[in-house]
């Protein structure tokens, strides 16, 4: 059994407007980026509390339980009901009885495994998971990739008055942004939008994401896990992450801010191998 999960436009938060001193100089006002304290359960049990932006919370409660590797289907989710309000909120899921036992599973072995101290997760076996190979595909148009910067910018609704929110939005094949998805936590902006992809059954492999955080291992993951063909980061990925792009096959691309864009996954060997061919 599977249900279609509502979706429903994203509601912006009420903007925070502080007064500050400047020194030597008069008061002002600025709008801050807002976040709250979120606990995620699951068919009634507590899973984690994370802190969020309070914008988009069943995007992010779908894209954290799939990028998380703690669900593998959105069809395992039945329902999604938000509660509380201001700094503390929770978001209860409803889940298929086979994928809360698995859960159950996960916690089980967890409680007997010895922390690694490594990124919040529990042990090595989680900062180092094994996860699919994506098929290949062809990268995107140069052209694509152009003025992105400005356009990512141009679409940050919540960061035009406050900044201090990372963003991780969706640019279909026609090189359009149809997805922006905000977040004071890069992780989260990235569960958000991959959230919004699953729960409006968009097709990931018609385009690419981009992140405009540093690109970490932990990004590779959820991209991987969400089927995602092609990552484009703001900032230089990390050794470890190219090495893992490349065995999994998920495009890499590193868009800096003053030359043209880094292409480190599929290694530049492979790629002039593909060009070669008749």
């Amino acid at each position: 059994m599977s249900c279609q999960l509502a979706v429903s436009a994203p509601l912006a938060p009420t903007p925070s407007v502080y007064a500050y001193a400047q020194p030597n100089g008069p008061q002002a006002a600025a709008v801050l980026a807002q976040e709250c304290a979120l606990a995620i359960s699951y068919n009634g049990i507590s899973q984690a509390v994370m802190m969020v932006s309070p914008s988009d919370l069943q995007d992010f409660a779908v894209g954290f339980s799939l990028g998380s590797g703690l669900l593998n289907s959105i069809d395992d989710i039945y329902d999604i009901r938000l509660s509380g309000a201001g700094s503390a909120r929770q978001v209860e899921l409803n889940i298929s009885a086979r994928a809360f036992w698995a859960l159950k599973q996960q916690r089980r072995q967890l409680a007997g495994n010895s922390g690694c101290g490594l990124c919040g997760v529990e042990s090595l076996a989680q900062a180092l998971p094994q996860l699919p190979v994506l098929p290949k595909t062809a990268l995107p148009p140069a052209a694509q990739l152009q003025n992105l910067r400005a356009r990512i910018s141009a679409a940050q609704s919540l960061a035009r008055d406050s900044g201090a929110l990372h963003a991780a939005v969706f640019v279909d094949n026609h090189g359009d942004i149809v997805l922006c998805r905000e977040d004071i936590g890069r992780h989260n902006a990235l569960d958000k939008l991959l959230g919004a992809l699953q729960r409006q059954r968009l097709e990931r492999r018609n385009g690419f994401v981009v992140v405009t955080s540093r690109c970490s291992l932990e990004l590779i993951h959820k991209a991987v896990r969400g089927g995602i063909s092609t990552l484009v980061s703001l900032s230089a990925p990390t050794a470890l992450t190219v090495d893992w792009a490349r065995q999994h096959q998920l495009n890499l691309i590193h868009l800096p801010q003053h030359s043209a864009p880094r292409v480190y996954s599929p290694a530049p060997s492979a790629i002039c191998a593909e060009e070669s061919q008749p």
